[in-house]
């Protein structure tokens, strides 16, 4: 989204952008994602309605528990199933510890996130993600928010992206196209979800080299 914006908001200053996995704005569901995880930094006792730095704290149990449900939005089901499946650290134990290896993963990164990242940057981040619509005031019309982009683009999506799918890059392809810019667009078929664009991959590295190597400086 950010570099879709460049090309909106500096037109004669970005000659090139790469749109991965993106969107031209967040879907219903996405914005209901982001929701939760708001709500489960700011009833946070720890939170203190922002200000939780003068009490010397942080919202830990608010953080760990946004980390762990955008976790999974950012995976697919196949990637699960193949990473963890249904396998168990040990035998069942009939609790609510620990048991299976998924839920392993998800409390370590949520532990590790929530001692890296601030709660209001989330929540500021979060929000601008909801907000931003480009075409909103051109009557929702993405051809119209576009026309003043000079730039040159390639589009990427994944196909087991299920958060910023295939048909959302394909709508900013569409209106890149109605203003007759020059667009590369791949569908690259990968089952990490949308962490997709974050791993190594031969395909989608050998289109962006391509790509890259046609830049003149």
């Amino acid at each position: 989204m950010q570099a879709l914006q460049w090309t909106i908001a500096y037109p004669d200053l970005v000659r090139h952008a790469l749109v991965i996995a993106s969107a031209p704005n967040l879907t219903a569901q996405n914005i209901a994602f982001n929701e939760v995880a708001r709500q489960a930094i700011m009833t946070d006792p720890e939170f203190h309605a922002g200000n939780y730095y003068a009490y010397n704290t942080v919202p830990r149990r608010g953080l760990r528990i946004a980390r762990m449900l955008g976790h999974i939005t950012y995976l697919s089901d196949d990637a699960m199933g193949e990473k963890f499946g249904r396998k168990l650290k040990d035998t069942i134990k009939y609790g609510f510890d620990v048991e299976f290896e998924m839920e392993s993963y998800l409390r370590y990164q949520g532990d590790k996130f929530a001692g890296e990242f601030d709660a209001n940057t989330y929540l500021r981040m979060t929000r601008a993600l909801d907000y931003y619509d480009p075409a909103l005031q051109f009557n929702n019309d993405l051809s119209a928010a576009l026309k003043v982009a000079k730039a040159q683009f390639l589009v990427v999506s994944f196909t087991s992206d299920w958060r910023f799918s295939p048909a959302r890059s394909r709508e900013i392809v569409k209106a890149l196209l109605d203003n007759e810019l020059t667009v590369s667009y791949a569908e690259v078929t990968a089952a990490h979800g949308h962490d997709a664009f974050l791993m190594p991959d031969a395909h989608y590295h050998a289109i962006l080299r391509s790509y890259l190597q046609k830049i003149e400086v």
